[in-house]
């Protein structure tokens, strides 16, 4: 009876040694499968067990070669489990020996969650080549900024060359022009040797819509539920076991077989799954067991917009056990709070009222009525603590489903985008960068997609507009190569004002956070937050033991009076970073914020669209600001 293996992927071609190929293809809908192999007249039976599964051991197929399998005597089709393919998603399957991977991460260690700060990227677009190689060549620069984690957006393989990734296909195979399984092999050694973690972005919930021939070897995907991507993903109906194993067999290849460190699992909430045991809860116990094996710690975390604990609860809570969700309402309310039109999705949110209670409480929705919705949505989520919330200011969905894919450095002020960025680093939760954000990108980020199909091409291009509606603003045609090369990094306006100055704003902030106690530990109960509407003024006051962080920020375009009457330990207050300090490129003309401050009633005027931080306990001479980063570590 076939297991999911925890030592040993057991899906697709496998080398258990050097004379012989073990090669398992689940396909209970299909009477008869062959192997062919390089393109060779004659096939290899495979032999027919239990629960849908075929099997065969030859000595026949070594690792690089080309092979296919022939269902029914008719249909010649790629491996689903393939881990690569060299040429198209419609072509043949290369073999891959994983364990000949040299690995040379042995004392790495992941970190805790807690102290992850997480930076975006998509492969194809972080870099002039767009491959795993060149990417390799800004780790240094990533590094020195402060980045503890990259989060690779999805990489399973995908009809030719252009695509964000979310419509992969050969969900175990890393996009060939990117690098391919090698590729990534090396990335991750490079990642690890400089102590930054990797992040995998995992789609579960549906496949792309070109190449997918998966029905074909058995049901995959179910009309029982719909989605927005059609059929469902197979979790919980006739032959859902087989499914269920391929997806976890997946989850525990990266980690076990490629070193990643934490996988992103995009849209759970579009996961159908009424089993006893929800695949996400079944995911959860096979990566523990790899942990006991392994000695190594993997997280996973989510995307969800449903607002439910449960998610991210322990098992032994009656939870799911994810790690971590990314949160979206803390977007939403800050993006409405420096200037958002109300309107999609964030008529929900009214501004700076809701931003202090996604500080304090992590959702803003937890039993409210959604205007949106149109319905009571959310519970509360305060038994969590706050590393199980990834907070930011962009991503690429907030940045790429935009009709013209404009970041917040084309759509807000210089100075605003300083105060979101202290927003995010300030804040009790985990948080993560998109990239290029840190030096304010001018470029936009387009949604793209390569497809063949003219139908599925129209299909593309009309949704798109039609989502918008109608405009004196052409929405930009996914399909072009002018689109994708249109969302390419900058890198070389980081030399340029005031990016440059915005680039050590967010070295010297991370900088900060890593370092102050009160910033770094995120105990959501040690923290005082209190917005005033009128003004559009934060006060963020966290602290850990004796040592205290107040953060002031001004939403407001015109300088505003701020009150305070916070006491810490009895120390002074002494001020660590001013968003208003020409070092910033700043241009106005109100009079700083005093550099330090006393314990009495105190009131202090705050320049427009600014940030100042104010620390007691922990002395501004103990701070070692990271040196600038040196132009040789981002040009390649």
């Amino acid at each position: 009876m076939y297991q999911v293996s925890i030592h040993k992927r057991s899906l697709g071609v496998t080398f258990p040694d050097q004379q012989q190929a073990q090669v398992v293809v689940w396909g209970p809908t299909v009477k008869h499968i062959e192997l062919k192999i390089n393109n060779q007249s004659a096939a290899l039976s495979l032999t027919q067990e239990e629960l849908g599964y075929w099997c065969l051991e030859t000595s026949q197929l070594k690792p690089g070669d080309l092979y296919t399998f022939i269902l029914d005597g008719e249909t010649e089709r790629s491996d689903p489990a393939s881990l690569c393919q060299p040429n198209e998603v419609h072509r043949p399957s290369k073999a891959i020996d994983t364990a000949s991977f040299y690995w040379e991460d042995q004392c790495w260690v992941n970190p805790p969650v807690e102290n992850y700060l997480i930076y975006e990227l998509h492969t194809g677009t972080f870099t002039p080549e767009g491959t795993f190689a060149a990417l390799e060549t800004k780790l240094d620069y990533l590094k020195a900024l402060g980045v503890t984690a990259i989060e690779l957006m999805p990489i399973a393989q995908f009809s030719d060359s252009r695509n964000w990734g979310y419509d992969g296909i050969f969900t175990f195979a890393a996009q060939y022009s990117y690098g391919g399984a090698t590729g990534l092999h090396h990335l991750i050694n490079a990642c690890h040797y400089r102590g930054i973690a990797v992040v995998l972005d995992v789609v579960y919930n549906h496949f792309g819509p070109e190449g997918n021939h998966l029905n074909e070897f058995g049901p995959y995907l179910t009309s029982k539920y719909c989605t927005p991507w059609g059929d469902a993903i197979n979790f919980d109906d006739t032959w859902c076991d087989g499914v269920r194993h391929y997806f976890i067999e997946n989850a525990l290849m990266w980690f076990r077989d490629f070193h990643v460190d934490a996988l992103r699992l995009d849209a759970v909430h579009a996961i159908k799954d009424f089993s006893p045991v929800h695949i996400l809860q079944e995911l959860r116990q096979k990566v523990d067991q790899l942990t006991q094996t392994t000695g190594r710690r993997y997280h996973l975390f989510i995307e969800n917009d449903l607002n439910d604990p449960r998610y991210i609860n322990p098992i032994a809570e009656n939870g799911y056990g994810m790690d971590a969700q990314w949160m979206d309402e803390f977007h939403h309310s800050l993006r409405v709070t420096v200037g958002e039109k109300k309107d999609g999705y964030y008529a929900d949110f009214d501004g700076i009222g809701q931003l202090e209670k996604s500080y304090r409480d992590a959702y803003v929705y937890d039993g409210q009525f959604s205007t949106v919705r149109k319905k009571l949505f959310g519970i509360k989520a305060d038994k969590n603590p706050g590393q199980q919330f990834i907070v930011f200011s962009q991503n690429h969905d907030q940045v790429g489903n935009r009709k013209m894919g404009e970041r917040t450095s084309q759509l807000y002020s210089y100075d605003t985008l300083k105060l979101m960025a202290g927003a995010v680093l300030l804040s009790p939760y985990v948080p993560l960068l998109f990239m290029g954000e840190e030096w304010g990108e001018s470029n936009p980020f387009f949604y793209f997609a390569t497809h063949h199909k003219p139908d599925l091409i129209e299909a593309v291009k009309q949704g798109r507009e039609d989502e918008f509606g109608p405009s004196d603003e052409d929405v930009p045609d996914p399909q072009t190569q002018e689109t994708f090369e249109k969302t390419k990094l900058q890198w070389n306006s980081i030399e340029q004002q005031p990016h440059q100055s915005l680039l050590r704003y967010y070295q010297v902030l991370i900088a900060l956070r890593q370092q102050l106690p009160a910033l770094y530990t995120l105990n959501r109960q040690q923290l005082e937050v209190t917005a005033c509407d009128n003004q559009q003024t934060l006060l963020l006051h966290r602290w850990h033991e004796d040592q205290h962080v107040l953060c002031l920020m001004n939403f407001n375009k015109q300088p505003q009076s701020i009150a305070l009457s916070i006491t810490g330990n009895n120390k002074p207050w002494q001020k660590l970073l001013d968003s208003a300090e020409p070092q910033w490129h700043s241009q106005t003309d109100t009079p700083l914020a005093p550099d330090s401050l006393d314990n009495d009633h105190s009131t202090i005027i705050l320049p427009p669209e600014s940030l100042v931080i104010y620390a007691q306990g922990h002395e501004k001479s103990q701070i070692k600001l990271p040196n600038p980063i040196s132009p040789r570590l981002y040009q390649g």
